[in-house]
């Protein structure tokens, strides 16, 4: 299990994470899951950044690592996260789940989540929200969430 201190970090670097789906949302103008370089280009101009097209051409490709000619919310995560001081969006998730796991049994319950992040933490959780968080990524529907479970967090975001 991680340290408490440790999860703080994690939950920093997860609220940056949000802020990429946020701005992933942002760039994905035809609400379509992905980004293709007008809307990349586009978002690019009205935040002030004069991207030339051989620019926004050379973004497009770091990130498509599938070559589909799209950027996925995967692989804008991946292309903005691989840079993180845990190692990647996956390190960071691997922590924090290892964090919440109290009892070391890779699962996390309601109960643990509310342990961890109402009292060691200080959110203000009731038992009963921490319930229904759990409930709405419980894939199985066994009361608990696996750490397979806990990355669809992101894809479903």
């Amino acid at each position: 299990m991680a340290q408490i201190s440790s999860l703080s970090a994690e939950t920093e670097t997860l609220s940056q994470v949000l802020g990429l789906v946020e701005a992933f949302k942002a760039f994905d103008a035809d609400n379509d899951g992905k980004i293709n370089a007008a809307e990349l280009g586009g978002i690019l101009g009205s935040l002030g950044y004069q991207a030339s097209e051989q620019d926004v051409r050379a973004m497009m490709q770091q990130g498509d690592t599938n070559r589909d000619g799209f950027l996925s919310i995967e692989e804008f995560l991946g292309m903005n996260t691989k840079n993180l001081e845990f190692g990647g969006l996956e390190n960071v998730l691997k922590n924090a789940f290892e964090a919440l796991d109290v009892d070391g049994d890779e699962v996390v319950t309601a109960e643990e989540l509310y342990e961890v992040v109402g009292d060691d933490l200080g959110y203000e959780l009731s038992l009963e929200d921490c319930q229904g968080i759990i409930a709405s990524i419980d894939i199985d529907g066994d009361g608990a969430v696996s750490f397979e479970d806990f990355k669809l967090i992101v894809n479903s975001l």
